[in-house]
């Protein structure tokens, strides 16, 4: 995992007033950032028909999303969800000339080769519309936990260095916030004609790669006058 640390501060503006107490204050910016690897596939998968009779296209579709669906819920560790399904008229020089019923799932898992297995599987009768990694939510919490504690403490110690850069004993926290940003993997879409791949063709080869998390804090201190 490689970590980075940013710190920023921005100018600052001194006011006085005659018998009144202010402060000087500073707003100030880190950041801490860490190269996380991708530990979750995701996989998109579709069913589609077209013919004259929307009713009958429609029962193949159900029966094929019905026969994958229980066929993923036979993999430990994946999950499966059920997504859009879409039934459309198919019109050619203005005449409808038949019907497309489309409907499409979902799997999910933290371990890669099982789920590449299933795909081998399902390719028989549904299509690849796409296929990405991304980090897991007990992942992404954990290390956004341990940037968020590293991106306080280099605020706090530029909040030090400032103040007594200015020759000040002590500042006041006046406000702050903390937000958190990633760079998501775009899925791999795969082209709409991929139906009906024979059985012993392969899932496409994808890195699990990874992707950068960042912890962002600004915000804005109070230089506090000896008294």
């Amino acid at each position: 995992m490689l970590l980075s640390l940013n710190l920023a501060a921005s100018p600052f503006s001194l006011s006085a007033g005659e018998g009144v107490h202010h402060y000087d204050r500073i707003q100030l910016r880190s950041s801490a950032s860490a190269e996380v690897e991708n530990d979750t596939l995701i996989a998109v998968l579709y069913a589609q028909q077209e013919g004259s009779e929307p009713a009958a296209l429609s029962d193949s579709v159900n029966r094929l999303i019905t026969q994958a669906v229980s066929e993923a819920k036979l993999s430990e560790g994946i999950k499966v969800q059920t997504l859009g399904y879409q039934t459309s008229p198919i019109y050619q020089q203005q005449r409808l000339t038949g019907w497309r019923v489309w409907q499409s799932i979902r799997l999910q898992s933290l371990h890669s080769d099982r789920l590449s297995q299933l795909l081998n599987k399902l390719q028989s009768s549904l299509a690849l519309e796409s296929i990405s990694y991304t980090i897991s939510p007990a992942q992404r919490e954990k290390v956004g936990e341990a940037l968020t504690l590293q991106a306080i403490d280099a605020f706090r110690k530029r909040a030090d260095l400032v103040t007594k850069q200015f020759g000040r004993e002590r500042y006041r926290l006046v406000e702050m916030a903390i937000e958190s940003s990633d760079r998501p993997y775009q899925p791999f879409n795969m082209r709409a004609n991929m139906m009906a791949l024979e059985r012993s063709a392969a899932a496409p080869a994808l890195e699990a790669g990874s992707q950068t998390v960042r912890i962002e804090v600004t915000g804005t201190i109070e230089l506090q006058l000896d008294q």
